[in-house]
């Protein structure tokens, strides 16, 4: 398939640039892959759809305050890091600008000096291995001088960072939000929680790698970025338990869809595991594990969109989609949801 095969247009206008007020007021399209027919709900909603012995899958990971605005050592020089991968101990990859005030040797200061950087190599793409300098916990002393980084999609200064945290991130290590998590409030979990439906959680750390553009003219030759995950013993033996009694496996987001097809086997059973996934799904795959998704509106062309194309089914997605368009929907990480069932 061709990457052009993803695209829709989408007026700018309908790009979300700031949350809503209440996280489960957003809209919320519900389709059913099946039928191809579309309801246009609220989220709060999503507990008509949901049934007692469900298992909703949530990723757990927190926004690290990943980008660094800082100063080149003797010159004085701005500079801009945005943390990507830990590499091991102190040394990270990062992106950086201006690239050219960055080569092997060079020192970075950040918060008037609680954070110091070396540059030690340059990698393939013009990424840079930083080995970071601190006093005391390295994620500490990150909250303190480190910026939450948003999408390049979004223009506008957030005034809350926690509204670009899911309400249950537990584990720092993400630079972008698992967004089909941020609909959800306590109260809401609580309530789905109280009417039989099993709660649990992975971890995946999401990538920068996320907002990467397919390149490629035939999508299957793509690379597919990395992203570190874990699944428990605990959360593993529950998901295995709601299939062994007929409930639905439901994948909020495509960051738990991906741990979960990674870690299931043919017939479904999840295996408490660890790791790093490139798994990439596009149509013509077939799932193991998810039954139902919670997903947001996903860029045009993206490995999002190929990925729920490949649930749903292509041309019910860009359907799907459309219909979003045309009833004013608000797109990507701030924006409205879809449950497909």
């Amino acid at each position: 398939m061709k990457t052009s095969d993803f695209y829709y247009e989408l007026p700018q206008e309908l790009i979300a640039q700031e949350p809503i007020a209440e996280r489960s007021s957003s809209r919320l399209l519900v389709l059913d892959r099946n039928t191809g027919s579309v309801e246009h709900r609220i989220f709060r909603d999503i507990k008509e759809y949901l049934r007692c012995g469900d298992c909703l899958v949530l990723n757990d990971t927190r926004v690290m305050p990943a980008r660094l605005l800082g100063v080149k050592e003797g010159t004085g020089g701005s500079i801009e890091f945005v943390l990507m991968k830990n590499i091991s101990g102190d040394l990270w990859e990062v992106i950086l600008r201006p690239g050219k005030r960055a080569k092997p040797g060079a020192r970075f200061v950040f918060g008037d000096g609680l954070l110091r950087a070396e540059i030690i190599d340059v990698v393939e793409g013009g990424n840079r291995i930083a080995r970071f300098e601190y006093d005391g916990i390295f994620h500490e002393v990150l909250d303190k001088v480190g910026i939450v980084p948003l999408p390049p999609y979004i223009t506008k200064k957030l005034d809350d960072a926690e509204r670009y945290q899911t309400v249950y991130s537990r584990y720092m290590g993400s630079a972008a939000a698992p967004t089909a998590g941020l609909h959800f409030t306590r109260g809401l979990l609580e309530d789905l929680k109280n009417s039989g439906i099993y709660i649990v959680y992975l971890t995946l750390h999401v990538g920068l790698g996320t907002f990467r553009p397919v390149k490629t003219e035939n999508i299957e030759d793509h690379v597919m970025h990395s992203e570190v995950y874990y699944l428990s013993k605990e959360a593993a033996y529950t998901i295995n338990k709601a299939r062994a009694e007929g409930g639905r496996i439901i994948a909020v987001g495509t960051t738990s869809c991906r741990v979960l097809e990674t870690v299931s086997s043919d017939e479904g059973i999840v295996s408490p595991l660890s790791g790093s996934t490139d798994i990439f799904i596009y149509p013509g795959y077939r799932f193991k594990a998810v039954d139902a998704m919670i997903t947001n509106f996903h860029l045009p062309e993206s490995t999002l969109l190929m990925l729920v194309s490949a649930f749903a089914g292509r041309e019910r997605i860009l359907s799907a989609y459309s219909s979003a368009v045309e009833q004013r929907y608000r797109f990507f990480s701030f924006g409205d949801a879809m449950f497909i069932k």
